[in-house]
């Protein structure tokens, strides 16, 4: 039976199909729905891991103890794999491992673009891209075939179009092939300096078996038509050109990226007129292209910037302006903003009072950088905001007290708490603020180690912060509740004038949580309302302005009271 799935419902269904035992991921828009979806079947173990890293030295070890394994992550969480990939590229497998790296075109939901395609050269992996939903499923499931054809993992590279959006899928059976048994085999396994030069040989002698087979293999397809345009594309791009363009271009489908036939491009190139490559982000196929003495028109017509579209190729391609109707309306822009009864929001108007420069750190906490709390100073990677901190305050120490560090419980248990052992060992006088919404929030609300719940919702151990920074070696922890200003002000003034390194845990589950239980909204009682607007200082989309006077939206407050502790005039009500 066909059923519409998104590409990441597809790939957990082909990875399901092709027999996959073990499963570790750290969720990262927009891979997430990959591993949430295979947490499902029941006879996978699967498992939110503190980060990509581990998740893949988790994969790794799965495979090479017999049973086929994945690991997903984003494109950024690749870089925090990388260390496990490129050994595992040496290593091989026992059974098959497959990696699922969903880039980002256009930072949807990122700090920056990337092309993971990089990666699968510089690594020495095979790489596959779908490009739809039933590629998706069909690749995954026959990646495991090829991992363990070749004794490599395998790279399934997606993009947000792919995969986030819904095509048919067929559903099949899966190939319960079981545990295979393990064989000790150092020279194999353990990539000491002998051991790893004698696999350097076996993994170029690999390439070129891999090389031969993306030839001819089904994942790259010809299809030809009018010849007096050609393009090569791969993933998204392809259904872009085939919208496009239709009947009046002929195309070479790439599915296997790397590595990329040689000749099937020069053939394919040799029958067309002109050739066009379509790729987004890097030139990767491009290069290849040119490398070879094949003639290709690629950057020089498309941009290296964000998202490719239909009319972009059909525009370039054949000067064709896609009609497009335009309302003549003055619509004011509406960016993201912390949800309503946040508990971040309280924290950074404090942070803002404060006047403090602070380091900030990638979740939704990010909004406190955006009109009105206008926070955050910087922000660049997982875990950053701790080592960043100390790095200003080592640079800069007399300024130590006007600095703090904002970074979730979520993203301290990825790559916060050995900055944290950083600044204890080394003794900087740094103030690490750890935003305790007891989830992971930006991807979606996923299980943390500090959650007490694993992926399937079963209890588990939960990771005490209070005893995990004092373990480290911070003796001034304290705990806040964000909704409370002058405590949370009185608190942070009282740790940033400490002269040692110290922790603040700004503690509140998100709003959001099922289950937590919400007050009774607020009201504005109109005849003390004076019309100051200090209430729309922190920004909270439930107050709005009419007439002068404050509106509170019922529908959206939860009665959290952060704004009437900023309402000189006692306006803010509780509602009935």
């Amino acid at each position: 039976m066909k059923q519409l799935k998104i590409g990441n419902e597809a790939v957990a269904m082909g990875l399901y199909e092709g027999g996959c035992r073990v499963a570790s991921s750290y969720p990262g828009t927009p891979s997430t729905e990959i591993t949430e979806v295979i947490s499902k079947y029941d006879d996978v173990y699967s498992e939110w891991a503190p980060n990509e890293k581990v998740a893949m030295e988790v994969a790794v070890g799965a495979a090479i103890a017999g049973a086929r394994s994945f690991c997903g992550m984003k494109h950024v969480g690749l870089n925090v794999a990388a260390d496990p990939l490129f050994t595992a590229s040496y290593t091989g497998v026992n059974a098959g491992m497959v990696i699922a790296v969903a880039d980002d075109p256009g930072m949807h939901s990122s700090q920056n673009e990337q092309d993971s395609r990089h990666y699968a050269r510089a690594s020495k992996t095979l790489m596959l891209e779908p490009a739809d939903s039933a590629d998706c499923l069909n690749f995954a499931k026959q990646a495991y075939t090829l991992s363990e054809t070749f004794d490599t993992p395998v790279l399934l590279r997606l993009t947000t179009r792919v995969a986030h959006s819904r095509s048919l899928v067929e559903a099949g059976e899966r190939d319960d092939c079981g545990v295979k048994e393990y064989v000790k085999n150092p020279q194999k396994y353990v990539m000491m300096p002998a051991n790893a030069r004698t696999r350097h040989v076996v993994v170029e002698q690999r390439t070129l078996d891999e090389l031969k087979w993306a030839e001819t293999c089904e994942f790259n397809r010809v299809e030809m038509n009018d010849t007096k345009i050609g393009v090569i594309a791969a993933g998204i791009c392809y259904q872009y050109a085939k919208e496009a363009l239709g009947k009046n271009a002929s195309y070479l489908k790439l599915g296997c990226v790397w590595p990329l036939p040689v000749q099937k491009i020069k053939d394919f190139a040799a029958q067309c007129d002109k050739v066009y490559v379509l790729e987004e982000l890097d030139p990767f196929i491009e290069e290849h292209c040119k490398m070879n003495g094949v003639e290709v028109i690629g950057k020089e017509a498309f941009t290296m910037l964000g998202e490719y579209s239909q009319s972009l190729i059909a525009k370039v391609i054949l000067g064709k302006e896609t009609e497009s109707l335009t309302a003549d309306l003055d619509i004011p822009p509406r960016p993201p903003v912390l949800c309503s009864g946040c508990p971040h929001r309280g924290l950074f108007y404090c942070l803002k009072r404060l006047g403090v420069t602070v380091s900030g750190d990638i979740g939704c906490y990010t909004l406190g950088a955006a009109a009105p709390l206008d926070t955050i100073d910087t922000v660049v990677c997982m875990g950053a905001s701790v080592s960043g901190l100390h790095g200003r305050n080592k640079a800069d120490p007399d300024n130590a007290n006007k600095s703090v560090a904002v970074i979730g419980d979520s993203t301290f248990i990825h790559s916060g708490v050995t900055g944290l052992i950083d600044i204890a060992y080394n003794q900087s006088n740094s103030t690490v603020i750890i935003l305790d919404n007891s989830i992971t929030g930006m991807t979606g609300h996923q299980e943390n180690p500090t959650t007490g719940k694993t992926i399937k919702g079963d209890p588990t151990t939960a990771v005490n912060l209070e005893a995990l920074a004092k373990a480290v070696g911070i003796d001034r922890v304290r705990v806040v509740d964000p909704y409370d200003l002058k405590q949370t002000e009185s608190v942070i003034k009282e740790e940033l004038a400490a002269d040692e390194p110290s922790v603040v845990i700004s503690r509140r589950p998100c709003a959001l949580l099922k289950y937590v239980k919400h007050e009774k909204p607020l009201k504005v009682n109109p005849d003390k309302c004076k019309g100051c607007k200090s209430c729309m200082r922190i920004g909270c989309p439930s107050i709005s302005f009419r007439d002068k006077k404050a509106v509170i939206d019922f529908t959206q407050c939860i009665g959290c009271g952060v704004c009437s502790q900023l309402c000189a005039f006692d306006a803010m009500e509780k509602g009935e």
